[in-house]
C-alpha cells in the first residue's frame, strides 16, 4: 500500500536533506584538507615541486574512483555506495597528517582522492534519483551546498591553524565530525529500489544500448571546469600583475568568482524550473563569456573583479544541469553516465590551470584567459545537448 501524499512528501524532504548533508560534508572534507596544506608541507619539509607530486595523488585517486564506481552504482544502487563512502571520507582525512615521508603522504592522499571520487559520483546519482522523485529541478542546490561545505571546512581549518593546533588535531576532529554526521544523515538517505538496481545490472550484462551523447556532456563539463580551475589559480595573478591591483584587492577576483558561483547555484533550481535546462545553460554560457571578456577588456581592477564575478555566476549552473541531464538520460545507466561525465569534467579542472599557464608563457596571461571565455561561448552554442533523450530499450 503506497504512503499517503503528506507522508511521502515528508520522506522526500528527509531524503533531500540527507543528500544535502553528504554534499556539505564532502565539501567540508576537501576544504579542511586545503586549509592545512601549508602545515603538512612545512612538517615534511617539502618544496613546491615535491609537494605537487603528492597533490597529483589526490587527482589520480579521484579519477580512479570516479571511473570505477559507475558500474557499482548501477548494479547495487547509489545509496549502497554513497553511504559507506561518506563514512570513509571522515576516516581517510586523518592519515595524511601522520605521513612520515613524501611517498607515504602520496599514498594517503591517493586513498583520500579515491574515496572522494567515489562519493562524488554516488551522491550525484542519488541526487538525480531524489530529483526524479520530486519531479522538478533541484540539482543546482546540491552543488551550492558542496561549495558552502568547502568554505566551512576551510574556515574550520583556518581556525585550528590560528589556534596553533596541529594538522593531526584538525583532521582528527573534523574527520570525527564528518563521519558522525554522515552516519546520522545516512538514516534518511533515499534507498535505491532493489528492482531498479537489478534491472540496471541485467541491462548492463545483456549489452543493452547505452544512452547517447554522454561523452559530449562530459566535454561540456570539461569546458566549464577549465574555467573554474583557471579562475582559482590565475584570477589573482591577472589582477595583480596585469591590472596592477594591490595584493589584497587582487584576491577579491577569486572571492567574487566563488561568491557569485554559490549564489548562482542557489538560484539555479528556480531558474531551471522556469526556463528549462537548455535556455538556462545557454544564457549562463553567454554570461560567463561576456563576464570574462569584461575582466580582460575593462583594463581596471574593479572591472576585473566584476568580470570574474559574472564569470562565476555564468558557470554556476552549467555543471549541475549537465550532471542532471546525464543522470536522467537512462536511469539504468545513471551511475556510469555520471562517472563518465564527472571524470571527463575533472580533467578540465586539473588541466585548466596548466593549459592557461602554458598559453601565458607563449602569448601573455590576458590572451591565455581568452581560452575559458571561448569554451564558455562553446557551451552556450551547444546547450541543446542537454535535452534529455532516453535511449531505446
Amino acid at each position: 500500500m503506497s504512503a499517503a501524499p503528506g507522508v511521502r512528501q515528508g520522506l522526500l524532504r528527509r531524503e533531500r536533506t540527507a543528500v544535502y548533508l553528504l554534499f556539505f560534508l564532502a565539501g567540508t572534507a576537501m576544504g579542511t584538507w586545503t586549509a592545512r596544506i601549508p602545515a603538512i608541507k612545512e612538517h615534511l619539509g617539502l618544496g613546491d615541486g615535491q609537494f605537487s607530486l603528492a597533490l597529483l595523488a589526490i587527482a589520480g585517486g579521484a579519477m580512479a574512483g570516479m571511473t570505477a564506481v559507475g558500474r557499482l552504482v548501477d548494479r547495487h544502487g547509489s545509496s549502497r555506495v554513497m553511504i559507506p563512502a561518506a563514512l570513509l571520507q571522515g576516516v581517510v582525512l586523518v592519515p595524511p597528517a601522520y605521513a612520515p615521508s613524501l611517498w607515504a603522504l602520496a599514498g594517503t592522499l591517493l586513498a583520500f582522492g579515491t574515496v572522494h571520487g567515489i562519493l562524488d559520483v554516488a551522491m550525484n546519482a542519488n541526487a538525480v534519483e531524489v530529483e526524479r522523485a520530486y519531479g522538478r529541478p533541484i540539482m543546482s542546490s546540491f552543488h551550492a551546498v558542496y561549495s558552502i561545505g568547502g568554505f566551512a571546512g576551510a574556515t574550520a581549518g583556518g581556525l585550528f591553524a590560528h589556534l596553533d593546533l596541529s594538522a593531526a588535531a584538525t583532521f582528527m576532529s573534523m574527520g570525527a565530525v564528518i563521519a558522525l554526521l554522515a552516519a546520522w544523515g545516512a538514516r534518511w538517505a533515499l534507498r535505491s529500489v532493489p528492482s531498479r538496481a537489478q534491472d540496471a545490472a541485467t541491462a548492463a550484462d545483456s549489452g543493452a544500448s547505452r544512452p547517447k551523447g554522454i561523452v559530449f556532456l562530459g566535454v561540456l563539463a570539461f569546458c566549464c571546469l577549465v574555467g573554474e580551475g583557471a579562475s582559482a589559480d590565475w584570477s589573482s595573478v591577472y589582477l595583480r600583475e596585469d591590472l596592477a591591483a594591490s595584493p589584497g584587492f587582487a584576491a577579491a577576483g577569486y572571492a567574487a568568482f566563488s561568491i557569485m558561483m554559490t549564489a548562482g547555484r542557489l538560484a539555479g533550481d528556480r531558474l531551471a524550473a522556469r526556463f528549462g535546462a537548455v535556455p538556462l545553460v545557454r544564457c549562463c554560457g553567454l554570461l560567463a563569456a561576456v563576464g570574462l571578456g569584461l575582466a580582460l577588456l575593462g583594463g581596471h581592477p574593479v572591472a576585473g573583479v566584476i568580470g570574474f564575478g559574472c564569470f562565476g555566476a555564468g558557470l554556476s549552473c552549467i555543471v549541475p544541469q549537465v550532471f542532471s541531464a546525464a543522470g536522467h538520460r537512462d536511469p539504468a545507466f545513471a551511475g556510469r553516465a555520471l562517472a563518465r561525465v564527472a571524470s571527463i569534467g575533472y580533467l578540465g579542472l586539473l588541466s585548466g590551470p596548466v593549459l592557461i599557464g602554458a598559453a601565458a608563457q607563449l602569448a601573455g596571461l590576458p590572451l591565455a584567459l581568452v581560452i575559458p571565455a571561448v569554451l564558455a561561448a562553446f557551451v552556450a552554442l551547444t546547450a541543446t545537448a542537454l535535452r534529455t533523450r532516453t535511449s531505446a530499450r
